[in-house]
C-alpha cells in the first residue's frame, strides 16, 4: 500500500513537495489545501491534483471562480496518513492540535519552532530517530546546508568547531516586487543567527556559530565557513570526508561556475524542475585546508534543498523505510541528486 500524504500550503515548498510526492512509488499525493484562488492554485488543477480548501468560506470562494474542490481541510485529512504542513510561518502552529486531535502523523517546516514537535530532521544525519514518531520538523533551507555539510566532518572525526557567515537572498523571488530590500546590506544584529543554534536542535554534538547578513538578491543564499579541524589534515582528506554526503555536489571555477546566478543557469540548463538545486553546491577549487583550518563556500537553494528532506521524513515517520540510506537513495534517484552536475 501507498502512503497517502497530503500537503496543506500550496506555496513555494507546497507545490513543490506536492511534485516530488507524485514521483515516489510508494506514496500517493491524497491532495493539496490551500486558501488562494489565483494562479498557484489553477496550476494544481491543472496538474490534475484533488483540491481541497481550509474551509467552507475559501471551498465558495474557490467554486466562485470555477476552481473544482474535493471538500476542505477536514476532508482531505480525513483520507490522508500523513499531512506535510508547508503553509505560512507561525499558521502552522495553529494546526497542530487539529493533526493531534484526529491522531495523524505531521510534517513542519523550518519556520516553526523545534519545540512543537520536538524533533528536528536532517536525512543524513538523525533519520533514525524520526522512525514511526507521530511529528518531525523538517529544517530550513540554510540549516538543512549547515547539517548537511558538517556531518560528513564530524562523522570522520574532523570537526572541532565551525564558524559561518551567510549572506541570506533578501526574499523568495516570486514576491520580490512585494518586499526585500535594494542597495543595502542588513546584517542581523544577534550573534549566533538562529541557524547555528537550530542546527544544534538536529546534532547538539555540532560546535557550530553562525552569523547572517541579508543581500539584496533573489537567486540563492551564499555561506562561508571557517572550520577547525581537531588536527592538520590535507584537502584530499576533507574531499573524502565530504564524500559522506551524497547530497553536496562539488563545483568549480574552471567550469565557469563563479556565481550564484552561473549555477542556476546551470539547473535550468539541466532541465531541473523549476531550475530547482536539491544539493548544496560547494566549490571544490575553492576549498583551502592550512594545518588543522579548512576554508570553503557554498551556494544553497532556498526553495529546493528541503523537499528531499521532506520526502525522506514522510518515509521515516510513516515508517515504510526503516533505513535511512535506502530512502535516501530512493529520493535522490528519483530528484536526479548526484555529487556531480557532469
Amino acid at each position: 500500500m501507498k502512503i497517502k500524504v497530503a500537503v496543506n500550503g500550496y506555496g513555494v515548498i507546497g507545490k513543490r513537495v506536492a511534485d516530488v510526492v507524485s514521483m515516489q512509488d510508494d506514496m500517493e499525493l491524497a491532495g493539496v489545501c490551500d486558501v488562494v484562488t489565483d494562479w498557484r492554485i489553477k496550476i494544481a488543477e491543472l496538474k490534475n491534483y484533488p483540491i481541497f480548501a481550509s474551509d467552507d468560506t475559501f471551498k465558495s470562494k474557490m467554486n466562485e471562480v470555477k476552481i473544482n474542490t474535493s471538500g476542505t481541510l477536514d476532508d482531505l485529512l480525513a483520507s490522508s496518513d500523513i499531512i506535510v504542513d508547508c503553509t505560512p510561518k507561525k499558521i502552522a502552529a495553529q494546526n497542530i492540535e487539529l493533526y493531534k486531535k484526529l491522531g495523524k502523523k505531521f510534517i513542519l517546516q523550518g519556520g516553526e519552532k523545534h519545540e512543537a514537535t520536538g524533533h528536528s530532521f536532517s536525512a543524513e544525519n538523525n533519520y533514525l530517530t524520526a522512525l514511526n514518531r507521530d511529528s518531525t520538523r523538517v529544517v530550513s533551507c540554510n540549516t538543512t546546508s549547515i547539517v548537511r555539510t558538517l556531518t560528513p566532518l564530524n562523522n570522520v572525526g574532523l570537526l572541532l568547531k565551525a564558524r559561518g557567515t551567510l549572506l541570506r537572498r533578501a526574499t523568495d523571488p516570486w514576491e520580490s516586487h512585494l518586499d526585500g530590500i535594494m542597495n543595502t546590506l542588513v546584517p542581523e544584529k544577534d550573534i549566533p543567527s538562529h541557524q547555528g543554534p537550530d542546527a544544534q536542535s538536529v546534532d547538539p554534538t555540532l560546535n557550530v556559530i553562525t552569523s547572517a547578513v541579508k543581500v539584496p538578491e533573489t537567486l540563492s543564499h551564499l555561506h562561508y565557513w571557517n572550520v577547525q579541524l581537531t588536527r592538520k589534515a590535507s584537502k584530499e582528506e576533507v574531499l573524502d570526508a565530504f564524500k559522506g554526503s551524497s547530497r553536496i555536489a562539488m563545483i568549480e571555477y574552471s567550469q565557469g561556475l563563479s556565481a550564484n546566478n552561473t549555477v542556476k543557469e546551470l539547473m535550468l540548463a539541466l532541465n531541473r524542475p523549476y531550475g530547482d538545486m536539491y544539493e548544496v553546491a560547494l566549490w571544490e577549487d575553492m576549498l583551502k585546508v592550512v594545518d588543522d583550518e579548512l576554508f570553503y563556500a557554498y551556494i544553497v537553494d532556498n526553495q529546493a534543498i528541503v523537499i528531499p528532506e521532506t520526502i525522506d521524513a514522510i518515509r521515516a515517520l510513516t515508517g515504510i523505510e526503516k533505513e535511512a540510506l535506502k530512502s535516501i537513495q530512493k529520493t535522490n534517484t528519483s530528484l536526479g541528486i548526484k555529487p556531480k552536475f557532469f
